[in-house]
C-alpha cells in the first residue's frame, strides 16, 4: 500500500484524486485479489506508523504523508518544537551534516519529535545517527513547518546551518 498509495499508483492502474484518496473499491479491485476492503481497513487501523488515512465515509483511503507524487493532503502550518531530530545512517549524516536535509524523491524532509522515534528510523537504514534539527530557529527565519495526522513533522528542506550533531 505505500509503494502505491505514495509512490507508483499507476504501476497498478489507479489514479489518486489531487488529495491523495483513493475509492477503496478501486484499491482493493486493482489489488488482483491480493488485498480485501477488510484487510486494507485493518492494515489502517492497525499500522504502528500510522501511514494511512480513511476518508470520513469510510469509502476511501490515501497515505498521510511520505509522497514523491504530488497531492494536496491539506496540511496546516504549525509553529515546531524548538529541536526536532531527523534519523539517518551513520554513512549518510556527514554529508546531510555538510549539505543539510533535501528531501531528494519526496515532497518533504521528515522530522521526528523525540530522538527516540528518528533513532528507530535511522536504524531501518544501517547504523542509527541522529540529526538534531534547530526547528524554532528556522522557523524564526521563515520556514514553513507541517505536522502530519500520524504526528511527522514535515518541511520542504533543512539548511546545513540548522543542523546540530549527529548525537
Amino acid at each position: 500500500m505505500s509503494l502505491v498509495l505514495r509512490h507508483a499508483p499507476p504501476d497498478i492502474g489507479i489514479a489518486p484524486d489531487p488529495f491523495g484518496w483513493v475509492e477503496i473499491e478501486t484499491l482493493v479491485s486493482a489489488s488482483d485479489g491480493v488485498l480485501s476492503a477488510q484487510a486494507l481497513r485493518r492494515i489502517v487501523e492497525q499500522s504502528d506508523k500510522q501511514r494511512f488515512a480513511l476518508s470520513e465515509d469510510g469509502r476511501r483511503v490515501r497515505a498521510n504523508q511520505g509522497h514523491s507524487i504530488e497531492v494536496d493532503v491539506g496540511l496546516v502550518a504549525r509553529k515546531p518544537p524548538e529541536v526536532l531530530f531527523h534519523g539517518t545512517a551513520t554513512l549518510t549524516a556527514t554529508a546531510i551534516r555538510d549539505e543539510g536535509l533535501k528531501p531528494m524523491s519526496r515532497q518533504y524532509v521528515h522530522l521526528s519529535s523525540d530522538a527516540e522515534t528518528a533513532r528507530k528510523v535511522g536504524m531501518r537504514h544501517g547504523k542509527p545517527a541522529i540529526l538534531p534539527i534547530l526547528a524554532g530557529d528556522m522557523h524564526s527565519a521563515g520556514h514553513v513547518f507541517y505536522l502530519s495526522d500520524n504526528q511527522v513533522w514535515l518541511t520542504r528542506a533543512v539548511p546545513a546551518h540548522f543542523l546540530k550533531g549527529p548525537e
